[in-house]
């Protein structure tokens, strides 16, 4: 019989990026947030990922990664602009 060690729990700081130790966290999380509203405005509207792409002015492969949360590519400034053509008011 093989003994597991336990790992010890600790709470969240409420962004996983940080947890994570990844390098600018917050920036991560705010460009998360983005993303997950491009995602969801995208499903709405029922657009395929062509036509989505011609409303974001990008390639289809490009918001094929958008929809898988892969925003790494992309600026927050960026992804503000996305949803600004995607007819919301950004602030």
């Amino acid at each position: 019989m093989t003994t597991r060690m336990k790992k010890p729990v600790r709470q969240s700081s409420g962004n996983v990026f940080t947890d994570l130790g990844l390098p600018h966290p917050e920036q991560e999380l705010l460009k998360a947030r983005l993303t997950l509203q491009i995602y969801r405005l995208i499903k709405e509207r029922g657009l395929t990922q062509a036509e989505a792409g011609k409303i974001l002015g990008i390639k289809q492969p490009h918001v094929s990664a958008l929809m898988r949360n892969r925003s790494g590519t992309f600026s927050v400034e960026r992804l503000m602009n996305f949803l600004t053509a995607l007819g919301q008011d950004v602030k």
